[in-house]
């Protein structure tokens, strides 16, 4: 029964743990919009860019904007989406309204417009990377991307990138092109901030090597990167010859060190390195090299 028990505390703990993280990141997204870009009257993309121009072409708060012009997508999108990402997403948005309602009279920390757009855009990244690395969003765009994608001839990044461009470029018609062009930097800090939040600093790579020095390459990658490969094997499209396939996952501080062994022992090999989001189970855990 005691394990039975505990099996039952661990989604519960998970979902405590979501909540927090997701709230930390929405409160990050507040901070960075009221304390850092609404002020010096720079936006980022999607509904929250279109909300700070409704906002402050209208005169009222923004946090009534951003939950107001949110939920008619997460309706939208309920079904599509699934129970749990929904409800997150809207939990997110809740958060963010709220957090940039109590801090829209506590003034600006800097009127520096740079300083503004890269603190702004560091917060922004950050906080919203949080949400969506925990199971939400804080923005519609996405969820009418995925809409609009079963209809059109375009990917769901296309579309939001199109949507994107043009609230930014409408920045230019209200606040000034300045402040579209600071906009843009923001969005573009903000874009690398989330990448970098969602997958970690250690990002991983998959490499594959094919050469007729396998077994000297392997050898080498474990003894001086003290990475574990497995050979897998191929058999050539046009010859028909049996191929040998070193497949070894590393970081991308350990790439240049790979191709670098790889060239030393054969130069001619062929070499194909891929970015993965996430790595589980096997023994990628490092080897100590003595």
């Amino acid at each position: 029964m005691e394990g039975h028990h505990q099996h039952l505390k661990l989604p519960k703990l998970e979902v405590l743990r979501r909540v927090m993280l997701i709230t930390l990141g929405a409160s990050l997204v507040s901070v960075g919009l009221e304390i850092f870009l609404v002020p010096n009257h720079i936006i980022d993309g999607g509904i929250v860019g279109i909300s700070i121009i409704v906002s402050h072409l209208v005169g009222m708060p923004l946090g009534i904007f951003l939950f107001i012009l949110n939920l008619p997508f997460l309706i939208l999108g309920y079904k599509q989406i699934g129970k749990t990402f929904a409800l997150s997403t809207l939990y997110g948005v809740s958060v963010m309204s709220l957090g940039t309602f109590l801090l829209h009279t506590v003034p600006p920390l800097t009127e520096e417009y740079f300083l503004a757009t890269i603190f702004g855009g560091v917060l922004l990244g950050a906080g919203v990377g949080l949400v969506i690395r925990f199971g939400g969003s804080l923005d519609g765009t996405e969820i009418v991307a995925i809409l609009f994608n079963k209809k059109l001839p375009f990917s769901v990044g296309e579309i939001v990138m199109f949507f994107n461009l043009f609230i930014l470029c409408s920045a230019g018609f209200v606040f000034g092109w300045d402040r579209a062009m600071y906009s843009l930097v923001a969005y573009y800090i903000a874009f690398k901030v989330i990448d970098i939040t969602i997958e970690g600093f250690e990002e991983s790579k998959a490499v594959w090597i094919i050469s007729e020095e396998s077994q000297e390459i392997g050898s080498a990658i474990m003894s001086r990167l003290g990475r574990g490969v497995t050979y897998l094997h191929g058999e050539g499209g046009f010859t028909g010859g049996k191929k040998r396939v070193i497949f070894c996952v590393i970081t991308r501080l350990e790439e240049a060190k790979m191709k670098s062994i790889v060239h030393e022992l054969d130069p001619v090999a062929f070499l194909a390195v891929g970015n993965i989001h996430d790595v589980k189970g096997g023994r990628f855990k490092k080897r100590d090299i003595h």
